[in-house]
């Protein structure tokens, strides 16, 4: 049976649990949680919010270009402006019942202070959470970047391209020990789906991973009985093959790939949605669902979706690349609803990327940072759906290089094959490099405004600030409610 949960302010929420390979509510009906990330807010990311690097190499460059006072009432106006509950009404009339929100644990602590809670990191989370829940939208707690980088990447907030999380045991201590914090604070929270412990691990001796589950799992449990966990898969969310029979050892778990495909990212094989593609879409997302589909788990799709073009980069050719992107979305929802798939697209609201909704081209951010956007796009700094065709030529000699003097053999460095030779020469050379150089000349652009001027800047990424994607929106409306007249969905929206 499935029940209907009617959107209302005064509703009483249903505290959802894993039974099987399905998310039920407390009279055992099946829930499916349809929605987006909150990504590029309590962890704030290059492509999604426009600075180059890392979160924590920005903050420390507006500090010192402007000072302390004024850096923090810039950041904290920015998390204030970016979610209100313009934004929980606008999310809840598409028909979606569920936002993932990542947030960065230096929110929560300082690296020089380990161990020792800032209250303040619950401000906005909670505010959040609440307005979410006053407009009858479930949230799942996904801790993004943990100290010392859980992966390879710009979102863990780290700086490098080692995942030192897997090489020190305190850097995992100290992330059970937030973990105890949170679940402590949002135990018998109902509006809150479940707890997802750490995005995209990259572990590179593949069983630290399952092991750490094992730990955080024991001490959330030892604290909240009650919230699902959602674990991700290692490699980016995409590979289960070394966890045997951990999940015996874990309850009310569910299990979180990632569905990107390379057909919604600039610079890849152009998807017409034959049959042979069609079935590489369905390979790719049914190899990443295997581990748990042969133990009859509970899977959780936390991120997917692609990429679009915009008009100041892509020009006439702008809407026929995004038609062609919206095909792709499309026969991926199809594959999901067959499967009565819960999942989290990626992504709600940035600078007009990827986001369900993005900063006006005419707001006092955009317009400050047109020219910075434009050099940071030409360079191909962001790693994220990076077109790097106008500095190809700079790169290619060194990948050249790599391939001659290096024997094939050692090409395949992990995170192979998600990072090939030339990923990660661009990660290490552009995305880290590079945009070093380019940290400072974005802090710049705030000097000598007043805090007038930067609250306007913040102000930017408010809803009433923000543009809509309608064909994106449509189409995730549309499926939404699909699901709910074919008896797939668990929400009914009134």
């Amino acid at each position: 049976m499935i029940t209907a949960i009617t959107h209302s302010t005064t509703m009483a929420p249903s505290a959802l649990k894993v039974s099987g390979t399905k998310i039920v509510d407390e009279n055992g009906h099946e829930v499916i949680l349809r929605g987006a990330g909150l990504g590029g807010w309590m962890n704030m990311e290059n492509f999604i919010s426009g600075y180059p690097g890392c979160e924590y190499q920005i903050r420390e460059a507006l500090a010192e270009s402007i000072g302390e006072e004024k850096s923090e009432f810039f950041f904290d106006k920015f998390l204030e402006y970016f979610f209100q509950d313009e934004d929980a009404k606008f999310y809840s009339s598409l028909g979606l019942n569920c936002i993932r929100i990542a947030f960065n644990y230096r929110h929560f602590e300082d690296d020089l202070n380990p161990r020792v809670l800032k209250e303040s990191g619950f401000k906005h989370l909670d505010r959040v959470i609440d307005l979410c829940a006053q407009n009858g939208i479930y949230t799942i707690l996904d801790l993004h970047a943990l100290p010392g980088g859980q992966n390879t990447d710009w979102h863990s907030d780290h700086g490098g391209h080692i995942a030192n999380f897997w090489r020190h045991k305190d850097f995992q201590d100290r992330a059970v020990w937030l973990w105890e914090k949170l679940a402590a604070h949002y135990k018998g929270n109902k509006w809150i789906a479940g707890y997802n412990p750490l995005n995209e691990p990259t572990d590179p001796f593949q069983t630290r991973v399952v092991d750490f589950y094992t730990r955080i799992h024991n001490a959330i449990r030892d604290i909240d009985p009650e919230h699902i966990i959602f674990f991700d898969g290692n490699t980016f969310a995409s590979d289960f093959s070394h966890f045997g029979d951990a999940h015996k050892n874990w309850s009310n778990t569910a299990y979180s790939i990632h569905d990107y495909s390379l057909f919604g990212f600039p610079r890849m094989e152009e998807y017409e949605g034959t049959e042979t593609q069609k079935r590489r879409l369905r390979r790719s997302y049914e190899k990443k669902r295997e581990w748990m589909d042969e133990r009859g788990l509970c899977v959780w799709n936390g991120e997917w979706g692609p990429v679009y073009a915009r008009p100041q980069y892509e020009g006439p050719d702008t809407d026929r690349i995004n038609e062609i992107r919206y095909r792709v979305l499309k026969d991926q929802l199809e594959i999901y609803n067959q499967d009565r798939l819960s999942w989290s697209i990626w992504l709600y609201k940035d600078i007009g990327f990827q986001g369900m909704v993005y900063v006006s081209p005419e707001t006092p951010y955009m317009k400050l940072f047109s020219k910075f956007l434009a050099k940071k796009q030409r360079l191909a700094v962001d790693a994220w759906g990076a077109d790097d065709t106008a500095v190809e030529n700079v790169y290619q000699p060194l990948i050249d290089h790599i391939r001659q003097e290096i024997p094939e053999k050692y090409h395949a460095l992990y995170p192979s094959p998600i990072w090939k030779l030339e990923g990660r020469v661009g990660r290490l050379a552009r995305s880290m490099l590079v945009a070093e150089f380019l940290v400072n000349e974005w802090a710049d652009h705030f000097v000598g405004k007043e805090k007038e001027e930067i609250d306007e800047i913040a102000k930017s990424f408010a809803f009433a600030s923000c543009m809509k994607r309608e064909g994106l929106n449509k189409i995730l409306t549309e499926n939404a409610r699909m699901v709910q007249l074919n008896g797939v969905n668990g929400v009914n929206h009134n």
